[in-house]
This record gives C-alpha cells, sequence and structure tokens, in this order.
C-alpha cells in the first residue's frame, strides 16, 4: 500500500541503476508518481514553486526509470534511473557530495531553532485539519469554502486578518491581540496549504535568518 503523508506527498530517492549511486531526493504526490510511471521519465512536486516538475525539462538531465520500488511502510519510494546528464544543479553528477566533519553536525543539531514540541503538535494538527478539509471539501466547511474560491479570496482573508491585529494591539485588551493574532495564524495555514507549502518550509526559513 502506498502511503502518502499528509501533505499527499512522498519523500523520493533517485539512484543510478547502473552504478548504485544516491543521485538526488526529491518528492511525488500522486500526479506526480502517475506520470513518471506513464512516461518512463521522473517527475516531481515542486514545494517551492507549488507545482509539477519534470526533471530535465529545463536542464537536458532527464532520469529515465529502469525500476521503482518502495520501502516497507510503503511512505517512501526508491527510482532506480538511467541519468541522461549531471542530475544536480550545481553540475555535479550526484547532490549527495557534502561531507562535514562530526564537530559540524554537532553543532548544525544542537542549534537548530525549530517550534518547540508542543507548538509543533498544535500547528501540526491543525494544519493536517485544514488539509482535510481541503481534499474532502465537506458542506458546510467555512475552511472548504475558502478553497473553493480561490487564492484572491484567501489573500484577501489574510489581509483583513493582520489589519485586525494591527487594529487590537493598539488597544489595552491583550486577550484580544491574541484572539486576533490566532486569526491570523489560522488563515496564514490555509495560505500555506493553498500553495502546497506547509509550517515545516517557514520553519526553515526562519532557521536560515536567525544564522
Amino acid at each position: 500500500m502506498i502511503a502518502f503523508n499528509s501533505q499527499s506527498l512522498l519523500p523520493a530517492i533517485v539512484q543510478d541503476a547502473g552504478s548504485k549511486e544516491v543521485l538526488m531526493l526529491g518528492y511525488m504526490n500522486p500526479e506526480a508518481l502517475l506520470r513518471t510511471v506513464e512516461s518512463g521519465q521522473v517527475w516531481f512536486w515542486s514545494r517551492s514553486r507549488a507545482e509539477l516538475w519534470h526533471k530535465g525539462d529545463t536542464s537536458g538531465s532527464f532520469l529515465n526509470v529502469k525500476g521503482i520500488c518502495f520501502d516497507c511502510d510503503g511512505d517512501a519510494v526508491l527510482l532506480q534511473v538511467d541519468p541522461e546528464g549531471p542530475v544536480c544543479h550545481t553540475g555535479k553528477q550526484s547532490c549527495f557530495f557534502n561531507y562535514p566533519d562530526l564537530r559540524e553536525i554537532r553543532e548544525a543539531a544542537s542549534s537548530y531553532g525549530g517550534p518547540s514540541e508542543e507548538t509543533d503538535d498544535v500547528l501540526g494538527d491543525l494544519f493536517e485539519v485544514i488539509q482535510s478539509r481541503k481534499s474532502e471539501a465537506p458542506e458546510g466547511s467555512y475552511v472548504a469554502s475558502l478553497f473553493s474560491q480561490g487564492i484572491d479570496k484567501i489573500g484577501k482573508k489574510v489581509i483583513e486578518e493582520a489589519g485586525e491585529v494591527v487594529i487590537a494591539a493598539k488597544n489595552p485588551e491583550l486577550d484580544r491581540v491574541v484572539s486576533e493574532m490566532a486569526d491570523l495564524w489560522f488563515h496564514s495555514l490555509i495560505l500555506l496549504s493553498a500553495r502546497g507549502l506547509t509550517p515545516k518550509d517557514i520553519w526553515e526559513e526562519l532557521l536560515r535568518r536567525r544564522k
């Protein structure tokens, strides 16, 4: 059984069918997986651009599929390929060429400034609910109705809620600030989902800015 995650994605490991070298890691949504199977060349879902990505379209380095298998849980896929050129955007054959020493790994791990477990659970749980409303579109759902009206409507709501936060901040009632900020975060999560992004993408960007 194939088990896509809560964002309808599978991590996809790309391996050279001949040398067995690991070439790259990408992500597939159901459509990317189907196109890969039907075309014989690798397709991914680009999380940053929120669109399908035919690997090699711009570089000419297409990945011709020789085999596809899944791990024991069905939540990761291994693509064995015959690459037509360098796989990495740097021009190297593989994306895996950085070998930091143990000290660098320890420093990176110990300085990680992501969300606390409690915060991550709350946002993660809420985001999963939003994702389910997006995919299932239950009748009477406020979130589903926003998705049905498109990105312009969702963006308008984010702008409205941001304005409410500013107004609340100018008044003495702190609970009002908390309430309005929660509304802003909630609608921002909907916006992320609409663009195919997740809260993790924001944590990673904030971590880069902290350095």
